[in-house]
């Protein structure tokens, strides 16, 4: 089923949590709502669900506008990142529980409950813990019953806030590529609201990054985190690296230093906001390479075949001002020929800027 919401606006005492909102979800897909905590990316799941009112603009279910249908029967699904699991039930009552608390003339028989609850729980592979209580279950087997319960009842839409969001790091990532096959096999429109980008990235066939009420940008994975349409964006996905100058040509004067730039957004002579990812910086030691900032190493961390390298901006170090603190990923046998304390240069590869403004 596809979605759309139409200048969506919601606001809770006074203060704005969604901003005319609009968006396209597509039937089949995949979709992450990402952002930092107070976005209104939770807020927006609800409004979907029925479980919130908009205070202007629509919501729209397979073309028809749903924005007064009860939550009921908008046929949503909702996962809740605490489980919501019923403590005096079965891992099987718990997933039948939707289906028997249908209306007489809707409700599946009893076979037929019985039927439709097994292949859920073989599908979510704890068919082997149907007899157990949801205390007697780890962190994330919870989670797979809870979304077991969810489609039980055959949803059009699957809505999931942080589902993940209360387990462990390495549960997390078994569990999201397990969502990720899952959603693969049952093609079931789905929407989740999270705020770790590596989820998202990960998981989802679309992201849409959303900030103090509004959508910053929509795309792939690829797209949002390869071609950031905002300074908001870039620094919100990933680690980056930022500098503060004036474009003069090519380059970007930072302090002392020149930078080369991509061209974008650049006229010459106006403030920008540059950006460049870890990887994307480099380390020389000859200090007489005409581009580049001054730094002095600050700590070496070596981790498999890479190392992460930080950096302190000599200038400021030198006015005893605070620190620009920079990032450099480096391939684990070039960063062990540096040493703490050492001065060097940073050369990035042309920086991506944004008018000072924009930030």
């Amino acid at each position: 089923m596809s979605i759309q919401v139409e200048e969506i606006s919601k606001t809770f005492a006074g203060v704005t949590v969604l901003d005319r909102v609009s968006l396209d979800f597509p039937t089949g897909q995949l979709v992450a709502l990402l952002g930092p905590s107070g976005c209104g990316k939770t807020t927006l799941l609800r409004v979907i669900a029925g479980l919130e009112t908009a205070d202007a603009g629509r919501v729209i279910l397979e073309g028809e506008d749903a924005s007064r249908t009860h939550v009921r029967e908008r046929q949503v699904g909702f996962v809740f990142q605490h489980y919501a699991l019923f403590r005096h039930m079965t891992v099987f009552e718990n997933v039948a529980f939707g289906l028997r608390v249908q209306p007489r003339k809707q409700r599946p028989k009893e076979p037929e409950i019985r039927r439709r609850v097994t292949r859920l729980l073989e599908l979510v592979q704890m068919q082997w813990l149907a007899d157990r209580f949801p205390q007697q279950l780890s962190g994330g087997q919870r989670q797979r019953i809870a979304l077991a319960r969810a489609l039980a009842v055959e949803p059009r839409v699957l809505l999931l806030d942080e589902p993940f969001g209360a387990l462990d790091a390495q549960v997390r990532k078994e569990l999201r590529r397990w969502l990720r096959a899952l959603h693969d096999d049952l093609h079931v429109t789905s929407i989740f609201v999270t705020h770790d980008q590596e989820e998202a990235l990960e998981v989802a066939d679309r992201v849409v990054l959303m900030n103090r009420g509004r959508v910053e940008q929509i795309g792939t994975p690829d797209e949002v985190y390869e071609r950031p349409a905002s300074p908001f964006v870039y620094s919100f996905l990933g680690a980056a690296n930022v500098f503060r100058g004036r474009v003069e040509g090519a380059n970007v004067r930072v302090g002392e230093a020149t930078l080369n730039h991509d061209g974008s957004d650049a006229d010459h002579g106006a403030d920008v906001v540059a950006f460049v990812r870890p990887h994307e910086l480099d380390i020389v030691t000859d200090l007489s390479a005409p581009n580049g900032v001054d730094a002095l190493v600050r700590r070496i961390l070596a981790f498999g075949g890479s190392a992460r390298v930080e950096l302190d901006g000599i200038e400021e170090v030198k006015a005893g001002a605070e620190p620009t603190h920079y990032e450099v990923v480096l391939p684990r046998e070039r960063a062990g020929t540096l040493t703490q304390g050492q001065q060097v240069r940073l050369v990035p590869t042309p920086l991506r800027v944004f008018r000072q403004e924009a930030a």
